[in-house]
């Protein structure tokens, strides 16, 4: 007992060392040495970013909308008896008086067979002046639009990325020499080159034999060729100057020393590290395209008729702004709604992702 007490004590300082004097601390007891215990559970990046994003009320709001306006894009054609170019009919005769009616009015053939029996499905947003339900043209215009900033930020993403990490990753004269061919490509007119391409396209294109192709039309054939040719540059600068910085840590040097492919070093090492950076700017490139679709729909070189877009049915209900106000109303809600949300969500995205922002 003696000797256990004898191995417990403290060790006596000797007066010629210069180390601490055991004996003045104490030590801990078992309630303290519980409070030092961190239990915090082992998360990814990803999941740690998408539990911060879940926190921002703005961005989740954004999500909330936009699901529900997939929902509505992709359930709506399959509940609504009417197509985006069908002329309003009741049993099998065009129906003159259905043009230009207010959300959830019925015409008077409509009302006359409503009468009789016969159910007719409402129109929730009204008819256009050629007799067409209007809901329905939204709902499509809204699937135009979407698909447009979609397939813009793919193809953004998928350019900018491999432009951006090959650009930063071999530096010197090959850095310049991509790069100043990103200055020239910026100064290139976009809207332009949209309007030489559609030209050139529509007599020289045949999209005949390309269903969907030709549903869009040549205006919005040459929109998605400007897109691939001119809209990465952005991407790809932020991809080169995040590589600039990832490229000098002491992983990627160590992959080097192991003999690892430069290739194989940008897939694993380089842009997972970036991959935050690559996410916000992709969503935020899809409001972007969204309004440049609208814009040109707007004026005249969006998509062909009748295939509706929401930049061409806010162009058309202009004529009848002061009768029929409402017809301008939908599409512009839908275009804010869009934006806005997407905005929000890349805004959300950032700060959840970016780790200069974290606290």
């Amino acid at each position: 007992m003696a000797t256990e007490n004898n191995n417990m004590a403290m060790p006596k300082k000797n007066p010629l060392s210069l180390q601490i004097d055991l004996s003045k601390f104490e030590k801990a007891t078992d309630d303290e040495k519980k409070q030092q215990d961190v239990m915090s559970e082992s998360v990814t990046f990803f999941k740690d970013g998408m539990r911060k994003l879940m926190k921002n009320p703005l961005a989740v709001g954004s999500i909330i909308v936009l699901i529900l306006v997939i929902l509505m894009m992709v359930f709506a054609p399959k509940f609504v008896p009417y197509s985006y170019e069908q002329i309003i009919t009741v049993e099998g005769k065009r129906d003159k008086s259905a043009a230009n009616l207010a959300p959830f009015e019925y015409s008077k053939l409509e009302t006359k067979y409503i009468e009789q029996g016969g159910k007719v499905f409402p129109h929730i947003m009204g008819t256009d002046e050629l007799c067409r339900d209007y809901f329905i043209r939204v709902v499509y215009g809204t699937r135009v639009s979407f698909l447009v900033g979609v397939v813009a930020a793919v193809m953004v993403v998928i350019i900018g990325v491999i432009y951006g990490s090959i650009s930063g990753y071999a530096g010197g004269k090959v850095d310049m020499v991509m790069m100043r061919i990103v200055d020239i490509i910026y100064s290139l007119p976009e809207m332009l080159i949209i309007i030489l391409l559609s030209v050139v396209l529509r007599e020289t294109l045949q999209l005949d034999t390309f269903p969907i192709l030709h549903r869009l039309g040549t205006n919005m054939v040459s929109m998605f060729i400007v897109f691939g040719l001119l809209y990465w540059v952005g991407m790809a600068r932020l991809v080169r100057g995040q590589v600039l910085t990832i490229k000098e840590n002491e992983y990627v040097l160590a992959a080097r020393a192991i003999g690892a492919k430069p290739w194989r070093i940008i897939r694993s090492h380089v842009l997972p590290n970036c991959i935050s950076v690559i996410f916000i700017a992709a969503a935020l490139q899809i409001p972007s395209a969204i309004f440049t679709e609208s814009y040109l729909s707007f004026i005249g070189l969006g998509v062909a008729l009748p295939m509706p877009s929401l930049g061409s049915l806010a162009s058309a209900a202009r004529s009848g702004m002061q009768s029929y106000p409402y017809k301008l109303v939908f599409p512009a809600v839908m275009i804010v709604l869009i934006v806005l949300a997407f905005n929000l969500l890349g805004d959300g995205l950032r700060d959840a992702f970016d780790p200069k922002l974290r606290k």
